[in-house]
């Protein structure tokens, strides 16, 4: 099914479904587990609630992965298709046009539990696990546009698997994870240039299994599980440094879900305990407690969202 989109003067998006336009952008949540590793992605319109609906097939069943995308194009890599060692694989979607992903190159470092964030031009995947207790500091980028495998970036401060991430036109943020104990540490890299990545300040807890999502100014972080599973959110703006200030809560406490956001709400999809289906969102510049949004097409956890109007795009 084709989603043809376009922009006004000034600059929303609208999308074509079948013979009905709703407004853009959309976010696509791809893999994870359900009783087994999934290639489910499904996708929801991010300024309507409902439920998802079916987008395509990944190339693999895999879960534990991480996404990015541009305005048109989404990137899912890494992650586990055995649940013991890590995949390289880059896979891709044009996000207007429904359909399964396509064959996009290769990461630096086959590896899982890893996270990813972009800015308009270029993908970015940093630490994770290549297995066992392996833990990696890797950060490498790809140009969206151009199909090919990725380059070195940098090394995160802490070699960590379990992480999250945002991001602005400018900044990515990776927050928490865990190596040989949890960690509140969010670092931060410059987009446009290569480098090792810089301190940016603390979550509230040291935390694992953090999924961010985000404006171009302000970036959330669902801290997925402290001492038990967490509904707990927290923000901090990207242009500056500092430690984290909370925002609220989501709708019940869980670990494992996904984040996608535009540049004016963020959603929360599946997770654990249960292999949720539930999808929550919030309005990023207001701070306050998580809304339904609607449920996926399948409950399941390990998954990861990207979205066609994120922060790290021009807004």
């Amino acid at each position: 099914m084709p989603i043809t989109s376009f922009k006004s003067r000034n600059k929303s998006r609208s999308l074509l479904v079948g013979n009905a336009y709703y407004p853009g952008p959309i976010a696509v949540f791809t893999g994870g587990y359900i009783s087994t590793y999934s290639n489910i992605m499904d996708y929801v319109t991010i300024s309507n609630t409902g439920n998802a609906t079916d987008f395509g097939d990944l190339l693999q069943a895999k879960y534990i992965l991480a996404a990015c995308a541009s305005s048109t194009r989404g990137l899912i890599g890494g992650g586990s298709t055995d649940g013991s060692s890590g995949s390289n694989v880059i896979e891709y979607i044009t996000i207007a046009t429904t359909g399964n992903a396509t064959d996009f190159g290769d990461l630096t470092v086959g590896r899982y539990y890893l996270a990813s964030c972009n800015s308009d031009t270029r993908g970015i995947w940093a630490g994770g696990t290549t297995g066992g207790s392996s833990y990696q500091n890797v950060i490498d980028y790809v140009t969206i546009a151009t199909t090919g495998n990725a380059t070195d970036f940098g090394d995160l401060t802490v070699a960590r698997l379990y992480l999250g991430s945002c991001s602005s036109p400018t900044r990515g943020l990776f927050a928490g994870g865990a190596a040989a104990s949890y960690s509140n540490v969010i670092d931060y890299i410059t987009i446009a240039s290569t480098g090792n990545a810089t301190d940016f300040g603390d979550l509230s807890a040291a935390s694992v299994y953090i999924t961010g999502c985000g404006s171009s100014t302000r970036g959330i972080f669902h801290l997925g599980y402290i001492a038990a599973d967490s509904n707990t959110l927290e923000y901090v703006t990207i242009a500056s440094t500092g430690n984290t200030t909370d925002f609220g809560d989501l709708t019940s406490a869980r670990n494992n879900d996904a984040g996608a956001s535009s540049q004016t709400r963020g959603l929360w999809a599946g997770g654990i305990p249960g292999n949720i289906n539930v999808i929550d969102y919030v309005t990023i510049s207001n701070t306050g407690n998580a809304t339904d949004f609607g449920d996926l097409t399948s409950g399941r956890a390990y998954l990861t969202g990207l979205s066609s109007g994120n922060g790290g795009i021009t807004a």
